[in-house]
């Protein structure tokens, strides 16, 4: 574990013993619980009726300690319901489709938005390949659909007088991916000549020691590592919820944007300056990311301001769009 994680682990443990915070599932909740806190009353019951429509609420509502007053019933439940679209991976009734594990779009069930009868995975849904390359390699073209489309199809769907079975599972997808796409590296593939295809966002570059086992995974563990305790999605929601409240501030321009493409410009401007930089390089070998270096610090830094901002960005979007 790097020095920066174990700080914010012995942080964690002091106030939850048991608890080692986890990256994706953390992450996202987190984003949730910075949104939940800027939603209008009229939002959050709006979310809430929603949210009741989706076939995993039951099994989210059992884990809510009794006791709960209604209110932080309702934030739970939203935080949880934000990590809908990554438990539908490990679930045996979704299944992937497209090409390469399900991570290219094929056909037009990847472009369907039918609501939860589609038990499809779209794992292209999560991020968006916007290619550059440092070599001069050929740029391929950028597969559609994936996760701008989609922001763009469910933020016009909840704005619709549209079903509200179909509004509940645009809106746990759209919790998810205003997530992703604040991560650099779900907004971007670097294409060299060792990577004509591009490396996926980062997986394919290797990392050797002790961060992670390439450069995304890296990424993703910044605000904590994965645990044996990280099925118990209300641990995970108390976790996020300390995270949260420690977050940097965003200004008011940048909470206020609510463009999807420049938020996925912002993240590809932030892959190509901070993310692939020394001691990442371009050739074809692993790289050591030192544990509490420079760059480990301003890494550490950026992920929590862009789990800060895509918070912010999702109120901002629930409020005025939600119908």
């Amino acid at each position: 574990m790097t020095f920066l994680r174990a700080c914010l682990c012995a942080v964690l443990l002091a106030v939850f013993p048991t608890f080692v915070l986890a990256w994706g599932g953390i992450g996202h909740m987190t984003v949730a619980y910075v949104a939940y806190q800027r939603l209008t009353p009229s939002a959050k019951v709006r979310v809430r009726d929603l949210l009741k429509l989706n076939p995993d609420y039951a099994s989210w509502e059992k884990q809510i300690p009794a006791g709960t007053s209604s209110g932080e019933h309702d934030r739970m439940i939203f935080m949880i319901a934000a990590v809908w679209a990554d438990d539908i991976k490990g679930e045996s009734q979704y299944s992937d489709d497209g090409t390469d594990g399900g991570n290219t779009p094929g056909g037009a069930s990847s472009s369907q938005n039918v609501g939860y009868g589609d038990l499809l995975r779209h794992k292209y849904w999560h991020f968006v390949d916007s290619p550059f390359s440092p070599d001069q390699t050929a740029l391929p073209s950028v597969p559609a659909p994936n996760a701008e489309t989609q922001i763009v199809v469910f933020r016009a769907v909840l704005a619709s007088p549209q079903s509200d079975e179909l509004k509940s599972y645009d809106l746990v997808w759209l919790l998810h991916l205003v997530g992703d796409v604040h991560q650099p590296l779900h907004s971007v593939t670097r294409v060299t000549r060792f990577a004509p295809k591009g490396d996926a966002g980062g997986n394919g570059v290797k990392l050797f020691g002790d961060a992670a086992s390439n450069l995304h995974s890296y990424w993703d563990d910044l605000p904590g590592v994965e645990c044996k305790f990280c099925s118990d999605k209300v641990q995970r929601v108390n976790r996020a919820t300390v995270l949260g409240k420690s977050l940097p501030a965003v200004t008011q321009k940048s909470a206020h944007n609510t463009d999807t493409a420049a938020w996925i410009r912002e993240s590809f401007e932030y892959a190509q300056n901070e993310v692939y930089r020394d001691p990442i390089g371009s050739e074809d070998q692993p790289y050591t990311i030192v544990p509490g270096s420079q760059y480990e610090r301003q890494a550490y830094e950026l992920a929590l301001t862009r789990i800060a901002v895509a918070g912010e960005r999702l109120a901002q979007v629930l409020n005025s769009e939600l119908k």
